[in-house]
């Protein structure tokens, strides 16, 4: 396996906004706070360590020794929680939804990112021990984005009513997947070791969380990952207080719809991921997580009959914190105060949101984590890199638009002059003289001489595009195979991270492919990654 990268910025797949933060662009500072770059984290060290608790620390291990209970985890994962007690040790983080298999292949390299990020961390800083952290978004209650993956050109799909967080539903339908998963994958060399997985982690499994913490431990716990539900009312109880805050101030409507003004002020073509709500919080219980919204000093849970005063809701928060789930807003902020965390890991969309959030965490007093964008790759193979030589093209030629490389593919084989840009500036030198002369007499001379420069440059441009479409049609081919191996590299018209499932890659080569991402893949970087098997 090797690798050759191309800048993000050649590939246009990161908003410029973002790209810029990446950068570490200082006049962007206010919303991102120490750029990614591993000499940040020292002072973010620092500042973690000031407002992170000893006492959280031991709740924190507390509530993820309990749920690796089911598991029963080796020593080595043991001693990666239980290093959390110690104040020198720090979080990196990344998070995801709990897809089936873990749904598109961009939740792998989320988790290699964060390992590797540890690992580098390790070596600039020995002093302090780096734990990396996959956080589940077992809350989410969108069943419809979780329930199915792709292998190969097949979809496998979770079918049946759900309602309330996804990470409570129980695993007992997915008998049906995992036989169809079997036959997909029963004649590949690593097919068996691929259905023990999807055996152990949801048919064994009482519930989705338990079955995605299954997954990751199982391809990556000899990496030193910790899997962390962020459901859990022990964890909750260190969130009560910006809980409670939410209800009261609002603090997160008012700062993130001020941040949001001004990033549209900046670069209007930025896409605001999320808008604030007056109240982000949901109130959930095992069937339901609903919306609470306030009418005239009365706390109502939508969709529900359940209606609290300020007075009853702040004691149902203190009596139950677990029934309190934070929305895409303030999920991040409960991440923060649960976590020793100095960075978090995520794409573009992510990282986008994060964007809106800074001044919400300033102002609750909540150290911001530096945002790194994951590790992002195609996965190429001997055969795609000799169609590509064939046809004379790289892989970043692969980033056009299909009209763009019709017209690549047509000017690499011609032998013709299709650009006629020089006869053009040649056409406008001739007209000058004639302006000149123009000039001399009247005007409406020189209209007319303009008038027939316009007609002679469009004539040109009609003649470059008959030229351009007859030689296209003579190469059509090779147009085909180039836009065929496009479909392929960008199924849907997508990166094909955000389409097949890794088990597609696993088949063939088995855990080294996962090995072999790892050692191909930097934290650091600021590119695409392709990556030839």
């Amino acid at each position: 396996m090797s690798s050759q990268q191309i800048p993000y910025v050649k590939t246009q797949i990161l908003p410029k906004l973002l790209n810029q933060v990446l950068l570490g662009n200082p006049q962007l500072g206010n919303f991102y706070g120490n750029p990614p770059k591993i000499e940040s984290f020292a002072e973010q060290i620092s500042s973690k360590k000031k407002t992170f608790s000893v006492k959280n620390r031991q709740i924190l291990v507390k509530g993820l020794h309990k749920q690796y209970n089911y598991l029963n985890p080796d020593d080595y994962t043991k001693m990666q929680i239980d290093s959390l007690k110690d104040k020198q040790t720090f979080t990196v983080t990344t998070g995801h939804q709990l897809n089936l298999m873990g749904g598109a292949i961009f939740f792998i390299y989320k988790i290699i990112s964060v390992i590797n990020l540890a690992n580098e961390l390790q070596k600039k800083y020995p002093k302090n021990k780096f734990v990396p952290i996959f956080w589940m978004a077992s809350e989410d209650h969108d069943f419809n984005e979780i329930n199915h993956f792709n292998v190969g050109d097949e979809k496998l799909q979770w079918l049946q009513n759900a309602k309330g967080p996804v990470g409570r539903f129980s695993t007992r339908g997915l008998v049906d997947i995992y036989k169809k998963f079997s036959i997909a994958v029963k004649k590949t060399p690593y097919g068996k070791e691929l259905k023990d997985l999807f055996n152990q982690s949801y048919i064994s499994s009482k519930n989705l969380a338990d079955a995605t913490r299954c997954l990751v431990h199982n391809i990556f716990g000899k990496e030193g990952i910790v899997i962390i539900d962020g459901d859990d009312s022990i964890f909750k109880s260190l969130f009560v207080s910006h809980i409670k805050n939410e209800l009261i101030d609002k603090l997160s409507f008012s700062s993130v719809t001020k941040t949001n003004n001004k990033i549209k002020n900046i670069d209007k073509n930025f896409k605001i991921q999320v808008n604030p709500r007056p109240i982000n919080l949901f109130y959930m219980k095992d069937n339901i997580r609903q919306r609470i919204v306030e009418n005239e000093g009365v706390f109502q849970v939508l969709n529900t009959s359940l209606n609290f005063t300020l007075d009853d809701l702040i004691e149902e928060i203190d009596k139950h914190p677990a029934r309190f789930s934070p929305n895409v807003i303030m999920r991040p902020m409960y991440q923060e105060c649960i976590l020793p965390n100095l960075s978090y890991t995520g794409g573009s969309n992510e990282l986008s949101y994060w964007l809106q959030l800074k001044s919400y965490f300033d102002i609750s007093k909540v150290c911001f984590p530096i945002l790194m964008h994951r590790n992002s790759a195609i996965i190429v193979s001997k055969k795609h890199l000799r169609q590509l030589k064939k046809l004379n093209l790289q892989v970043d030629d692969l980033f056009l638009s299909k009209d763009d490389l019709k017209t690549k593919i047509a000017k690499n084989y011609t032998k013709q002059n299709i650009d006629f840009s020089s006869l053009k500036n040649y056409l406008k030198k001739q007209f000058e003289d004639l302006y000149t002369i123009a000039k001399q007499t009247d005007s409406s001379f020189l209209g007319a001489v303009s008038a027939q420069e316009k007609k002679q440059i469009n004539g040109l441009s009609k003649l470059e595009k008959r030229l351009l479409k007859a030689e296209k049609n003579k190469y059509s081919d090779h147009i085909e195979k180039a836009l065929s191996l496009q479909k392929t590299l960008f199924p849907n018209g997508n990166l094909q991270e955000r389409s097949i499932n890794f088990s597609s890659f696993y088949a063939i080569y088995g855990h080294d492919f996962i090995q072999k991402l790892k050692s191909e893949m930097e934290p650091f970087q600021q590119s695409l990654s392709i990556i030839s098997l």
